[in-house]
This record gives structure tokens, sequence and C-alpha cells, in this order.
């Protein structure tokens, strides 16, 4: 059976209460104990001590009044709630603070020297108490000489009660302080408890595919940052699932289209629909439809390895060769649109620092793109011109430009605007996806300047290479 976080605090809680009061109860107790018995056994000595000094009045010449000697002793006696004896030297009592009812009796084998190191002895006092007792002694000395002792003897009875006393202030003080301590527990379950539940629930529901439910935890802690965190995650997993379907849609769709062409044209032809004396014409579109499916999965190879970390080989290469020798391998499509190249670079080597051949698919994507959409008799401008670490460079055709509400838009894979459809047929909606890559790649940046019906301008930038 599991046990939740909740309930293995509580436990761990109350074992701490029972070990604590349990560990109090046991040290406390005797500590208490001991310090009490040390306490009382100095605050005897003392008094013994007063006592033979005034005992010892008798010894020294002096002739005390005994009937009040006897009297102070019974009223200190009742004090300290002790029994007070003063014996000779042979353990026989004569006098004490009880009335004198122990005067006349010996204290069988009396051995003043029996507590040893300890200034007091804790039991029954040679049988002479029905209780323990606690019992402390003083000589009475006298021109140098011991003629008795001062006894005291008080009930340990007295002392447990005491102790008693002790104990209950420090178990009350105990227990109020574990009292208190439930605000950490209150503390725990609103700042840690109820916002982990939210949280473990948020992530049930992502578990099971219910990407659009938002974990409610407001607070600027760690809690609210793994909830801010987990709210993100499936914002971005939903942006992610969104996309695998729009992607699938789109190449089937892209792929549905030539694919259907193809097979009509060859059905055509096998079923005689078509001429022998077409059989050009249509096996031309065939191959035409065939580069188009051909293209189309070079492009979304070409994204696949740009999702790939660690692709480039960057090496020195001078942009403005680049530039001619890719803009040169248009002259045939050109040609068709009588369409011309106005080249403009700021010197005659402009040398940059990154992968020659993305680079290369950059203004190939770029160009290629310009092309598609100018008009017949224009001219395309291509400028690369250096300023402090950068060389930028600038594509910028006449044609049909882009609308306002699509130039965000025009980076996502797959996407075409409205005008776009109408002239590029065969084209996959990757080209600008691979060239935002690529420099993103390397760090760079693209910005495009587009005004519909004006024309379109893409300029972005390369780190310009350090090795002269």
């Amino acid at each position: 059976m599991t046990r939740s976080l909740y309930s293995k605090f509580i436990l761990g809680y109350l074992i701490f209460g029972l070990l604590g009061f349990i560990t109090i109860a046991t040290f406390s107790s005797r500590m208490t104990r001991d310090y009490l018995m040390r306490e009382r056994s100095e605050a005897l000595y003392d008094e013994a001590n007063d006592i033979a000094a005034s005992c010892s009045q008798m010894y020294d010449g002096k002739r005390p009044d005994l009937a009040a000697f006897s009297s102070q002793l019974k009223s200190l006696g009742a004090y300290l709630r002790a029994e007070i004896w003063v014996a000779d030297n042979q353990g026989a009592i004569f006098m004490d603070s009880r009335d004198g009812s122990r005067t006349q009796t010996v204290i069988p084998d009396f051995d003043p020297t029996a507590s040893g190191s300890r200034s007091y002895t804790i039991g029954n006092y040679y049988g002479l108490f029905n209780e323990d007792v606690l019992t402390v002694s003083a000589p009475v000395i006298g021109n140098y000489t011991t003629y008795g002792y001062v006894i005291l003897h008080l009930p340990v009875s007295q002392i447990a009660h005491s102790q008693s006393e002790i104990l209950d202030i420090l178990y009350i003080t105990s227990a109020a302080i574990f009292g208190l301590s439930l605000i950490i527990l209150l503390v725990f379950t609103q700042t840690v408890y109820l916002p982990l539940r939210k949280i473990t629930v948020g992530a049930k529901e992502y578990a099971a595919g219910h990407l659009d439910y938002r974990i409610q935890v407001k607070t600027h802690d760690e809690m609210g940052y793994l909830s801010d965190t987990l709210n993100y995650m499936s914002d971005e997993l939903d942006k992610m699932e969104e996309y695998q379907r729009n992607f699938i849609a789109n190449v089937s769709h892209d792929f549905r289209s030539p694919l259907t062409s193809i097979k009509g044209y060859l059905e055509a032809i096998l079923d005689g629909t078509i001429p022998p004396e077409l059989y050009e014409k249509y096996i031309s579109r065939v191959i035409s439809e065939t580069e188009r499916l051909h293209k189309l999965t070079e492009s979304m190879l070409t994204l696949n390895s740009l999702d790939a970390r660690g692709y480039l080989t960057r090496t020195n290469f001078d942009i403005n060769r680049v530039i001619k020798d890719t803009a040169a391998s248009f002259e045939g499509t050109c040609g068709k649109k009588n369409i011309s190249f106005d080249l403009t670079f700021s010197d005659n080597i402009q040398m940059v620092y990154a992968d020659m051949e993305k680079i290369q698919q950059v203004m190939y994507n770029l160009i290629d793109n310009a092309i598609k959409f100018s008009h017949n008799d224009s001219v395309i401008y291509i400028q690369a011109a250096g300023q402090y670490e950068k060389v930028f460079v600038s594509v910028k055709d006449t044609g049909i430009g882009i609308p306002k509400d699509s130039l965000k838009k025009i980076w996502e894979r797959f996407y075409k605007t409205d005008l776009s459809r109408g002239k590029d047929k065969k084209g996959t909606g990757l080209g600008l996806s691979i060239v935002k890559e690529i420099l993103q790649s390397h760090g760079e940046n693209i910005d495009v300047i587009s005004t519909e019906g004006v024309g379109t301008e893409f300029i972005f930038s390369l780190p310009r290479s350090t090795v002269l």
C-alpha cells in the first residue's frame, strides 16, 4: 500500500513528538533528580555546619541557653521540613527537633565516615526510618576536638515532590512547544503539500493528453516555478503536437498532388487515353512531378539534418565568390523570364567564417525565391557589405511582395502565402524555414522588408573572418 507524502510527514511528525517526549521524560527526570539531590544536600550541609558551630560553644567555655537552642532547633527543623539530631561520638542522640522523641536513642553501628567522599547518603539510616531519607552530617568541634555530630534527615519523598512539580512545568512547556510546532505542519500543508497535489493532478492530466489543463499555483517560490514550468511545457507540447498534425497534413497534401498526377498520366498512357504522339509531352510532366517530389524529399532531409547538433563545418571563404557562383547557376531560369542580377560588393574579397555549403544553400533558396515572385523583365539586387565584425548580405526583388499579415509566418515550415500559391505551384514551403534554421545555427539573424505589390528584401549577417 502506497502512502502519500503528507501521511509520511504526519507520521514522522508524530514519531518526532513521541520520541521527544520519551527523551525528555527519561533524561530530564534523572537530571532533575540529581540536581535536586545535589542542591538540597548542599543546603542541608550548610545548615548542619551552622548548627554545629552553635553547639561547639558549649565546649569552648561558654554556657549557651540550651532551652533556647532546643527551641531554635525545632523551628529550623520545621522550616527545613527535616529532622535534626545532635549526637555524641558513639551515636547517642541527646537532642532532636521533634519533642525529644529521639533522645537517648543510640544509632546502631554509627559510622560518621560512611558517606565517604560524598556529602550525603540516601537510605533508611540504619533502619531508623520507614522511608528513604537524604542525610548530611557535620562535626561538632571544640578546642580542636570532635565531641559529636549534627545530623539532618530530609525525606526523599519531598525531593520527589519538588521533582514532580518541575517536571510538570517542563512537560507543559514541551506540550506547548509541540502544539506551536503545528504551525510548521500548517505551513508545510499550505506551501508544499497542497501545491504539490495540484501539480500531481496536472501531471496526470498531461499524461492523459489534456495539454490545455492549467496548474493553478501562483506562489513565488520553487512550487510556483515548477508549476509555471509544467504549464509552459504543456504549451510547448501542445504546439509540437499541433505542428506534427500540420506537418503530416502538409506532407500528405504536397505528396498527394504530384503522386496523383504521375499516376493519372501513367494510367492514361497504359490504357491508350493518351495517343503515342503525346507520350513525350506527358512523360515530361511525369518527370517534372518526380522532380517536385525529389525536391520536397531533399528539403525535408535538410531540415532533419538542421535539427541535429554539431552539423556545421565552418571555414573561411569569400562570400562574394559564393554569391557570384550561386547567381550564375540561375542563368537558364533567369533567361526564360528575362531577369537580370545587379551585384554590388563593398570589397573585391570579403572573407567570412561559416559553413560554406550551408551558406550556398541559403543564397540559392533566397535567389530562387526572388526569381519565382519577380515579374518578367525585372532586376534582382544582391549586395554584400562589411560593417565592423559582420558582413551583411541583401537579396532584393521587385516582385509581388508579401502581405503584411504573412510576414511573421513565412518562416514556418510548409507555409505559403495566398499570393504565392498561384505562382509557386511546385514550391514546398520549406525554403525560408531552411534559410532561418541555417542562419540561426550560425548564431546569426535574417530580417525581411516587404511591401505588397512593390517587392521584398531579405537581409542576413555572417561573422567576418579573423584570418587575413
